[in-house]
């Protein structure tokens, strides 16, 4: 070791460098070492795609446990081959004059070839410069609804790799950080992967250091040292640990729809966010590793790790949706956006994707009212639940389920801005998250109100037959529509029931004329026949009414589950129906009244009854004086004076052999 001049000669350039020569095999490589150059001369460590991209590779060695892992490039020297006719190759480290011997550069020096391979000074392989995305990294604009990801990723076949990634604990420095990382992953895909779900898993976001950015410091040894950090630090730390990895990645800045984000605001000034663009499989991707960590509170004092796998590999033409990068060469689509089509475009957040859904209508994130009504359409793949909130309530809406999607109309009852959020959950019961996520906001602009759209506080959203309530036995509706007009108060609804249930259904008033809940179940009567069941409706008075549908198994003692409901709509105010009968337990949901069905029986009348009904071995009409009915083709007939009674009962005798009755229908008589 000392100092030496290095002349080539006469005209050469000295330098005074302290060398330290390690000898190399020369000859035996040769021949690989050309074969392994690729296309314009790029040095070892570069990798060919197939496309005409070379990809880094960190440097291989073998490990203990018999793994190719990364090793430091100063193990295992090999001897000095002999022999001048071959020539020598050395290894040469070049260092200043006042430095110690650390290795910096390492310079291979063969007859007949210079070759420059670079390192850092912890063993890592250099990564070349990024690229500058061209036509091939390009996605369609708008989103093609083929994928969430810009590539292939089979998750599961990654959980093992995720697993192991999330338990490696080291935080002593980025390079033994990424040494420990890489040693379970094989493809770049693996070593992004790695470093993407240590870093979501592992880094917070800073609060306090938001709010006090002086202090703060976004260097990836800091980071990783504080685990906290901002996006910048997130971005920053992302690129270094790629780049030590051997791939190229780059930080981007740009715009965010994140935090804070108003609907329909503007950006002006400065970028406010960071991510990163990582070069697989010879194109560029995005990912955010920031908001794939989790997120902060309203008042943004609080951040909660909560893994979010869509920003990871985003397909582009979702991640344009929140990220504006400041070159749009970066969006990696075809065409770009500009920042104004950006601003205006509808923000749809990573749960709207992640559950499934595909397409809101309308695409723009202000909705003006026309006649005070303003329409709201979601398209999905499959059976979603959805419910929303206009000003915190779903008063003033009127929403149905569709098979691949939902439609919400909605009439404001003031006047200004209103903002409008819409949720949506899984429907499979063995959905783990069972919990409504916020998919879509809009504000209304309401210039008049309708306030004929008034809807009764019970309607409960979503209105209507669906899916769901096919789901739970209830097929063919005759009315598909969530509204019911009737004139003269009545209406009649039929359904298959394709499952052996028991049927409950009760009906509901707004205001002053509310039902008490007994009448409301005896203003819908309930007639079976077979698989079939009809429900007829007799309205008390004109206005707005919720018909409440009810299920449970025949074979389940619990209670009823609520399935569906209507809005029946009365406004011919001549409308008086009285109940139909109060029916017993003893009343078989097989049986039917044919006649009489009103509840109300006129005073000092004979009345006509027929009932069908089967099992019985006499049927009595009970009222001042006992009136039997006789059987004739399955039903029960007979007539009945309403002479001096307040009440009138139908009796039962199940048994001939039985000498009490049951009740099973109670009717009331008018007051004189």
């Amino acid at each position: 070791m000392g100092t030496m001049d290095f002349k080539t000669d006469a005209s050469a350039v000295t330098i005074n460098l302290l060398l330290i020569v390690r000898p190399e095999e020369a000859a035996s490589k040769e021949k690989g070492q050309r074969e392994g150059q690729t296309e314009g001369g790029r040095g070892a460590g570069s990798k060919g795609d197939g496309n005409g991209n070379s990809r880094s590779q960190a440097p291989q060695g073998t490990g203990l446990n018999g793994r190719r892992g990364p090793t430091d490039p100063c193990e295992q020297t090999p001897p000095i081959p002999a022999g001048p006719d071959k020539g020598t190759q050395v290894t040469v480290e070049i260092h200043h004059e006042d430095t110690t011997p650390q290795l910096i550069k390492r310079l291979s020096l063969g007859k007949g070839s210079q070759r420059l391979r670079g390192h850092d000074n912890k063993g890592f392989q250099k990564t070349e410069a990024p690229r500058p995305p061209g036509a091939k990294d390009l996605h369609a604009y708008p989103w093609d609804k083929s994928s969430l990801k810009s590539m292939p990723v089979d998750l599961q076949q990654l959980e093992k790799l995720d697993a192991y990634a999330l338990k490696v604990n080291v935080t002593n420095s980025v390079e033994e950080l990424v040494k420990a990382l890489l040693k379970q992953a094989r493809t770049d895909l693996e070593k992004v992967r790695a470093i993407w779900m240590w870093i979501c898993h592992h880094i917070e976001y800073d609060v306090v250091g938001y709010h006090n950015k002086s202090q703060l410091s976004s260097k990836p040894r800091d980071v990783l040292q504080m685990g906290k950090s901002i996006c910048e630090g997130y971005a920053e730390l992302f690129e270094h640990m790629c780049s030590l990895a051997g791939i190229q990645c780059k930080k981007l800045s740009g715009h965010a729809k994140g935090h804070g984000y108003k609907t329909g605001q503007t950006f002006t000034g400065d970028s406010d966010h960071a991510w990163n663009a990582v070069y697989l499989e010879g194109r560029w991707h995005l990912l955010d590793s920031t908001w794939g960590s989790g997120s902060v509170d309203d008042s943004f004092t609080k951040f909660t790790y909560r893994y979010n796998e869509f920003y990871f590999l985003t397909h582009p033409a979702l991640f344009i949706n929140n990220h504006f990068p400041d070159n749009s060469n970066w969006q990696l689509l075809k065409p770009t956006l500009t920042l104004k089509e950006f601003e205006n475009n509808m923000l749809h957040n990573s749960n709207f994707y992640t559950l499934g859904l595909l397409a809101a209508r309308p695409d723009t994130p202000i909705i003006r009212t026309v006649n005070g009504k303003a329409s709201v359409s979601v398209d999905c793949r499959s059976g979603t639940l959805f419910m929303f909130k206009l000003k915190g309530t779903d008063e003033h809406g009127l929403m149905t389920l569709k098979k691949h999607g939902m439609e919400l109309e909605i009439y404001p009852q003031k006047t200004g801005s209103h903002k409008l959020e819409i949720f949506a959950k899984p429907s499979k019961a063995e959905a783990a998250d069972d919990v409504y996520k916020c998919v879509l906001e809009y504000v209304v602009e309401c210039e008049s109100v309708d306030k004929a759209m008034r809807f009764p506080k019970e309607l409960h959203q979503p209105v209507g037959p669906s899916w769901f309530s096919e789901r739970q036995g209830f097929l063919r509706p005759s009315h598909s529509q969530p509204i019911l007009h009737t004139n003269d108060g009545r209406c009649s609804l039929t359904f298959t029931l394709s499952k052996d249930i028991s049927v409950l259904t009760s009906l509901h008033a707004d205001g002053s004329s509310s039902l008490s809940e007994d009448m409301g179940r005896r203003h819908v009567l309930q007639i079976h026949r077979r698989n079939q069941i009809e429900l007829k409706v007799h309205l008390p008075h004109a206005g707005n009414f919720v018909l409440k549908i009810y299920s449970k198994k025949k074979s389940d003692p619990g209670n009823y589950d609520y399935i569906f409901n209507y809005l029946i709509r009365c406004l011919n105010t001549e409308v008086k129906w009285p109940a139909f009968p109060q029916s017993y337990s003893k009343w078989l949901q097989d049986y039917e009244i044919l006649e009489p069905l009103s509840g109300l029986l006129p005073a000092n009348r004979n009345v006509q009854f027929k009932l069908k009904m089967h099992g019985i071995a006499k049927v009595l009409v009970q009222a001042e004086n006992t009136y039997p009915l006789s059987q004739n083709k399955g039903c029960w007939e007979g007539t009945c004076n309403t002479s001096g009674c307040r009440e009138v009962f139908v009796m039962v005798h199940e048994n001939a052999n039985h000498s009490f009755y049951s009740q099973v229908l109670k009717y009331e008589v008018e007051t004189q």
